[in-house]
């Protein structure tokens, strides 16, 4: 028994640090290294690096920047789409170094499935921002930001301190981002489309078509056959 709470609390911890990588890696990390660093936490071998002071401060200082650039409708949309080659590698690299010194194996397996895990959360919250972002006022965008954060705080506590519960709500989740993922993606396709249409001008009506002629009260220029061309 109690070699399967270890095995729930490992795989509870390699994927909780992959997910919330997709949503705040920072705030993901700088948690981790703080947690290390006061005592509540041991940290697998590898990711005791988390604990030096200058990965908490680096950390802690881009956790600073995406708190300000993650309130700015536009911004956000851009942080996320830089973050892209950011979140996912280093979410699953962390799942990588939270199984510990086991088999090479098992830590290639947390690697794929963080990694997985990591994309498919980063591409839901970049997808839901870009929809936010089509309402005109500011308060919803801080709002989904507070919330974000303070999920990606809850979900690791959760995660450390209730393995099972953790695991459960993360199956909840990836079912609901599985359903959600794909009108994310016509959603963002529409808002997309639209914001081309606006700039490069094609609200415009259609042009006459080619054997479009004059009402009859209009009178024909000397020369003109009644079609306009």
């Amino acid at each position: 028994m109690e070699h399967l709470d270890q095995i729930t609390t490992i795989i509870a911890l390699s994927m909780g640090v992959a997910w919330a990588s997709g949503i705040n890696l920072y705030a993901t990390i700088l948690m981790l290294g703080l947690l290390g660093t006061s005592g509540n936490l041991v940290l697998p071998p590898d990711l005791q690096i988390l604990m030096n002071p200058l990965v908490i401060f680096a950390a802690g200082a881009m956790y600073l920047v995406e708190f300000a650039a993650d309130k700015v409708p536009g911004v956000d949309n851009s942080w996320d789409t830089l973050h892209t080659f950011i979140r996912i590698p280093i979410g699953a690299a962390l799942a990588a170094g939270a199984v510990g010194e086991m088999d090479p194996a098992v830590s290639l397996a947390a690697a794929i499935v963080g990694g997985g895990l990591a994309a498919g959360v980063h591409a839901t919250k970049a997808g839901s921002r870009v929809l936010i972002n089509t309402s005109p006022e500011p308060f919803s965008n801080w709002i989904v930001s507070l919330a974000e954060d303070a999920t990606v705080i809850a979900g690791l506590w959760a995660a450390l301190h209730y393995p099972v519960l953790f695991l459960v709500f993360l199956a909840i989740f990836v079912v609901a981002m599985i359903w959600m993922l794909p009108k994310l993606w016509r959603g963002v396709k529409l808002v997309f489309t639209a914001l081309i249409n606006f700039f490069s001008g094609s609200r415009k009506g259609p042009p006459p078509p080619p054997d479009f002629k004059l009402p009859p009260s209009f009178p024909e220029l000397p020369g003109d056959s009644g079609k306009v061309g």
